[in-house]
């Protein structure tokens, strides 16, 4: 017979055999039960298919499924994320198309920007003047600014701010010299201003960088501010300061080319001549490991097979659509300026960095997106309240129901009287296709507060119509739309003031007028 201690051996056997047994049964090969969450089934249904493992290895139809999958996302990724890239690089090459290709050119809207050329959302109601620097060609660049300046801004080639310049800049209009320095620069730089120098100096993370500068009408006219910028826009290499070469002006007022970023397949090639150009750590690890991925490596051809170009081809059909989707019908609930208003900011967050205002949520990547789709220039000076300086912008797509402006309908926008712009207020209609300026007999497809004779109502408000046809006794207050295409528009405030800050004034909805 066993003695007492040999059977309190076996039973504590027999009790760890019975205690083990079940979880055999239920994950073969391991003593103890696995959590059911860190197992993979053989089988698993996805939005991709089924997919198929043994023991949780992926089959080899599987791993080509997901990695097929994988590039895709990372393409749809790419494009979300380099859209402000490709847009900087959209405008380099649109502009040095008719000509501006040298540090002492610069492009000039001389007669305002009409429909003709594409640009981003961009206004018929001041003088643009444009300039691209090259700081790896020329190294530090002096950009003289004449006084009386409106709005203007240097930004790099990811569209980050860098530097302001005229009204809302450190020259405050007064005009100044500004120096752009190239990233990593090691050379000696004169003095900044504020140590007593005469230089606003910038540095900038980037060789490529866009000058945008804006001057304001007189009497309506574009003449002063054309010849304002004509005599006192200087461009030339800090290396040329004793002997700077001429200015050349391009009028662009009127010529047909495009500034738009690509959206199909193109893309990535215009995001390859960024990241070729540019200096490795323009853009963080996070960015460049992205583009990498896909393929768009510093150093190396962008060259897909024929599976990856495929791959991206979709892809990119997908971002853009995911682009649109978030530009045309966010689902941002801060999007809307009013509650159940159909006009919304351009500037989620209010913060031009899209850092959420204390960044605790890190970059709204959907809030930089919804922007930069639709606009171009980014500086602190659209987002933030600067009274009466700079400007704000509200944008619309649709009626008062939320449908989506119809160029076949006819339509009334009130602008209440006393309209908080000290400077002018403006509606632009634009093409949702291009994001540009709508493409109608009408060259500048718009109203303007200073530059246009409109109509106005006894309280001083003013009802702006749209539609193919003027309402009769109201073509002064007529903007052209056009059956079978879409619009939308941006209200643009120059000079803000405080009842739109705090909302005591606002514009009405669109109303379809039968």
């Amino acid at each position: 017979m066993l003695d007492n201690r040999k059977l309190l051996l076996a039973a504590t056997a027999l009790a760890a055999m019975l205690a083990v047994t079940p979880a055999l049964a239920q994950t073969p090969g391991f003593n103890n039960k696995i959590p059911d969450q860190i197992m993979t089934p053989d089988k698993v249904e996805t939005r991709l298919g089924t997919l198929n493992f043994v023991d949780g290895v992926p089959t080899l139809e599987t791993t080509r499924l997901v990695y097929d999958n994988l590039d895709f996302l990372r393409g749809v990724e790419v494009f979300l994320n380099f859209v402000p890239a490709a847009s900087m690089e959209a405008i380099r090459l649109g502009i040095a198309e008719i000509g501006e290709t040298k540090v002492n050119q610069a492009v000039i809207f001389d007669q305002l920007m009409d429909s003709n050329p594409l640009y981003l959302t961009a206004n018929t109601d001041t003088v643009y003047c444009f300039a691209a620097l090259d700081l790896d060609a020329d190294g530090p660049t002096v950009v003289e600014v004449p006084p009386g300046s409106g709005p203007g801004t240097v930004d790099d080639a990811f569209f980050r701010f860098v530097i302001d310049m005229g009204i809302p800049g450190p020259d405050r209009g007064k005009g100044g010299k500004y120096l752009i320095v190239p990233p990593g620069y090691k050379g000696e730089l004169p003095k900044d201003v504020k140590d007593g120098g005469e230089y606003f100096v910038a540095h900038s993370p980037s060789y490529g960088n866009m000058v945008v500068l804006r001057g304001f009408l007189v009497d309506g006219k574009p003449d002063a501010a054309s010849k304002m910028f004509r005599e006192g826009v200087k461009i030339y290499p800090l290396s040329q300061a004793a002997n700077p070469p001429a200015m050349e002006f391009i009028n662009s007022s009127k010529l047909a080319y495009n500034t738009v970023h690509a959206n199909n397949f193109e893309f990535f090639k215009e995001l390859d001549l960024v990241i070729q150009k540019e200096p490795i750590d323009f853009i963080d690890p996070e960015l460049r490991g992205l583009a990498a991925a896909i393929g768009i490596r510093k150093g190396k051809p962008f060259a897909p097979d024929e599976r990856m170009k495929a791959i991206l081809t979709d892809s990119i059909a997908v971002a853009n659509a995911t682009a649109r989707a978030i530009a045309f019908r966010s689902r941002e609930p801060r999007s809307p300026i009013y509650p159940g208003s159909q006009w919304r900011t351009g500037f989620i967050g209010d913060d031009y960095q899209w850092l959420d205002g204390d960044g605790m949520s890190g970059r709204n990547l959907d809030a930089r997106t919804n922007f930069f789709y639709m606009a171009t220039v980014n500086t602190p000076a659209m987002a933030a309240k600067i009274i009466g300086k700079g400007s704000q912008y509200a944008i619309n797509y649709a009626d008062a129901s939320g449908t989506p402006l119809d160029g076949a309908k006819n339509y009334k926008l009130s602008i209440p009287a006393n309209a908080p712009a000290k400077d002018f207020w403006s509606v632009v209609v634009y093409d949702p296709q291009t994001r540009s300026e709508l493409q109608t007999s009408q060259p500048f497809p718009s109203k303007n507060s200073k530059r246009d004779k409109l109509i106005a109502n006894a309280d001083g408000s003013v009802d702006l119509y749209f539609g193919p046809k003027a309402p009769e006794g109201k073509e002064a207050n007529w903007t052209q739309t056009i059956p079978g295409k879409g619009w939308f528009v941006l209200l643009r405030l120059y000079g803000p003031l405080e009842p739109w800050f705090d909302q005591t004034w606002r514009p009405g909805e669109f109303e379809e007028v039968k």
